[in-house]
């Protein structure tokens, strides 16, 4: 049930916020007036924390917010307060640390009781509407704490000092630094062998994550023990392609088995979407097959890198067409084509009712939409029964993948093209058949820091599997972000995208206004008032390395100087120069924090996104190879110090930490490519040579013969590119540096090889 009246949802931008408009709680967004009504009226405050993608979160919505007598007892014991956890994952982030301390557990929804101040003294996440579940019902739990707020004041004021202090600890990480080793890497992989499920794949039991971050790490360090790659033959137009050879023997083949098990078990899973493409957030059971259905571009921007890498050192075809994939379901769901940009994610279902409806099969569905032989390949590839798997309807399937081709072959006595060509049909007629179901809802916000990692995913795709329209989808994303989320500064030195406010070598903010990035670039709801949300640092870490993905991809030094001036803007406004490392959020002004904002928190763990500050140390680390500027090694080495004392502790969960120390301690690698008039192809030939071995402090540039000069390089480059003797000779050829040193140019894709496999192993073992 709803009330026909809105409550002041309805000015609000976020498709979370705005479903809720029609209940009627008396619903504030989170902001001064809510926190002024509490404190006049010396009401707690209830606090519902939840996205549009969580099918728990609409489950309480329509159980309890819905309800008028629920709505009746909140509206007269509460000021109740909704968030949307990605349009404010700062506030997010606060108190799912209070809600741990009290009950243990977090999560979305998020039910979080305040004190009018907003500091919060008990909480938990779903709450049934009668006791159930082990959980006391939301009824029972409003009217507990509206008379214990009532009849025991003191007490809760007791507790919730005592959360706050809890808060404060989480991640302050204060006195924990030391000094920065590899030994962090070694610690990851130990904790990965340790989670390692060997019959399925994944870290863990139930319910299973993929964890793309430290796949992502492992996946380079076998790449880089898993001796030289070998040029495959050629395809899209005769470009080579290069990777590690499948087999290698002289790599570390437990870490092969790790990465193809894990990879393999994943894509033909029930976790990835088989018909449409893209991977669903987790799966409920170890073999990967039930999953939670929403489906968000983040997970799939890091997949997407893991399956690319887990190409480039397999030579695996399997896990490129996964990557391809990947990006077909992106760019047919989660993006605007006609103005760039990647939506926020998929929803898992259509009502409370549903699980997963839309994406899941009974036999007779199958059976009504194809003919009989493809019906019998698709029951059988697909493991489509009379009785499947999900429990709200247990003649619904998850289509996964129960018996590979050569098997059903065998079985049914047909070649085995003719089953590719019956699963084939079966597939392009189920797709179509889902595709007239009621649809989960989109949402198309477009949030800065995740469509950041997007862009640099695509461009990664694109460099290594040579796809001209990922690459220019890419950086239009990019471009849409830089000219409606990026503020430049207004400064009396440099207007440019490189004038940033922060002058790096002095320390000092220069800018009048100082430059900086908003969170969210458009709202889902065309009808919704856009608000500018301040960026955070991931925003700043994620898109100054989009940036700086985007120049390697095209030359152009604009790019560079917008990750310049991001990377500047993002020491600013968040850099703590007197213990080191980074805040997720600026200091709230003086007398405008609300709750328990003003708790400064350093993200490091991966959760689901990389961690904040080894992003923002990779970004810094990448800089300085680029500019020869001193402050920002420094300031890369000062944030992973903050954490050295403790990341290894954190195991898997610290995997981009990991993957930051490999580009602080492991010497850079620069292949620039130089490429004359009428020699293109062998510039191909050299960049795709360049290209092709897997390895975290490797760059490749590929400039056209006129860009090599100093105006259109970065410091480092303008150094010693424009005055290489090979420039004018009409021959197209590449330079390696590594360290400080640069080696004669090369004219040969395979010389080029050996060189940049020899440098990459170099740098490793230094």
């Amino acid at each position: 049930m709803t009330t026909s009246a809105l409550n002041s949802l309805a000015r609000a931008s976020s498709a979370y916020l705005r479903s809720a408009m029609h209940q009627p709680i008396q619903w504030h967004e989170w902001g001064e007036e809510a926190f002024a009504a509490a404190q006049r009226d010396n009401k707690p405050m209830l606090l519902d924390i939840g996205a549009v993608w969580c099918h728990w979160c609409h489950v309480m919505d329509r159980e309890s917010y819905d309800d008028p007598e629920i709505a009746a007892i909140v509206n007269e014991h509460f000021i109740a307060v909704k968030v949307d956890r990605d349009e404010r994952p700062d506030i997010d982030s606060r108190y799912q640390a209070a809600v741990q301390a009290v009950s243990g557990q977090g999560g979305w929804p998020l039910t979080a009781f305040l004190t009018p101040d907003g500091k919060p003294f008990y909480g938990g996440t779903y709450f049934p509407p009668s006791d159930g579940y082990g959980r006391p019902s939301f009824r029972r739990v409003l009217l507990s704490i509206a008379n214990a707020y009532a009849e025991k004041h003191g007490d809760v004021v007791e507790q919730a000092k005592m959360v706050e202090s809890a808060i404060a600890q989480s991640e302050s990480f204060a006195g924990k630094d030391g000094r920065v080793s590899a030994g962090a890497i070694g610690a990851i992989q130990t904790s990965a062998f340790r989670m390692f499920d060997p019959q399925h794949g994944g870290f863990g039991q139930a319910p299973k994550f993929p964890h793309p971050s430290a796949l992502d790490l492992l996946i380079e360090r076998y790449a880089r023990t898993a001796g030289g790659a070998s040029l495959r033959g050629t395809a899209d137009g005769g470009r080579p392609h290069m990777s590690l050879a499948n087999g290698n023997s002289s790599g570390d083949e437990s870490l092969r088995n790790l990465i193809v098990t894990t990879l393999e078990h994943m894509a033909k899973g029930g976790v990835y979407d088989q018909l449409a493409g893209g991977f669903h957030r987790y799966s409920v059971d170890e073999r990967w097959v039930v999953p939670h259905f929403e489906k968000m571009c983040y997970d799939n921007s890091e997949l997407l890198k893991n399956y690319v890498h887990g190409y480039q050192a397999t030579g695996a075809e399997f896990f490129a067409d996964v990557a391809r994939d990947i990006m077909r379901w992106m760019d047919e769901w989660l993006s605007d084509r006609e103005r760039g940009g990647f939506y926020a994610s998929q929803d898992a279902d259509i009502s409370m009712e549903d699980d997963g409806d839309y994406f899941t099969w009974t036999l007779n569905e199958a059976r009504a939409v194809l003919t009989e032989e493809e019906a019998q390949v698709a029951a059988l590839h697909y493991d489509i029964n009379e009785v499947g798997e999900m429990h709200h309807n247990p003649a619904k399937n998850v289509l996964y993948e129960g018996a590979p081709v050569e098997e059903i072959a065998r079985g049914m006595n047909l070649a085995a093209e003719r089953v590719k060509e019956l699963l084939a049909a079966a597939k392009t007629k189920m797709y179509a058949a889902r595709r007239q179901r009621p649809t989960p809802y989109v949402d198309k916000t477009v949030y800065v820091g995740w469509n950041s990692l997007c862009v640099s995913a695509y461009l990664e795709a694109a460099k290594v599997l040579n796809l001209a329209e990922a690459r220019r989808f890419g950086l239009r994303s990019l471009d849409r972000v830089l000219a409606e989320a990026w503020k430049a500064a207004s400064s009396n030195n440099k207007k440019d995208a490189g004038g940033g406010p922060f002058d790096s070598r002095s320390g000092q903010v220069r800018a009048t206004y100082a430059a900086g990035l908003l969170h969210v670039v458009s709202y889902s709801d065309p009808a919704a008032s856009h608000r500018e949300v301040p960026g955070l640092l991931e925003d700043y870490a994620f898109t100054a390395l989009a940036c700086l993905d985007a120049y390697e991809a095209t030359a152009d030094l604009s790019y560079f100087k917008f990750a310049q001036a991001i990377s500047d803007a993002m020491i600013a406004r968040f850099y703590d120069a007197t213990a080191g490392g980074f805040f997720d959020s600026e200091p709230a002004a003086e007398g405008k924090s609300l709750g328990v904002l003003a708790t400064r928190r350093k993200p490091l763990q991966d959760s689901p996104t990389p961690g904040g500050n080894p992003m923002a140390a990779i970004a810094l680390a990448r800089l300085h190879h680029y500019t020869g500027d001193a402050s920002y090694q420094d300031k890369a080495e000062q944030t992973l110090e903050t954490f050295a004392g403790v990341a290894e502790q954190f195991g898997i969960f610290a995997a981009s930490y990991g993957i930051a120390v490999v580009h602080l301690l492991e010497s850079p690698v620069q292949v620039v490519v130089i490429a004359e008039d009428g020699d293109e192809e062998t510039a191909e030939r050299l960049h795709a040579a360049a290209v092709a071995p897997l390895a975290f402090n490797k760059t490749t540039l590929r400039l056209a013969a006129n860009q090599a000069v100093g105006e259109n390089l970065p410091p480092g480059l303008a150094a010693t590119i424009p005055h290489l003797p090979a420039l004018g000779s009409g021959k197209s050829f590449a330079v390696l540096c590594s360290g400080s040193a640069c080696q004669a140019p090369v004219f040969d894709a395979a010389e080029l090889r050996s060189a940049v496999e020899a440098a990459v192993g170099k740098s490793k073992s230094n």
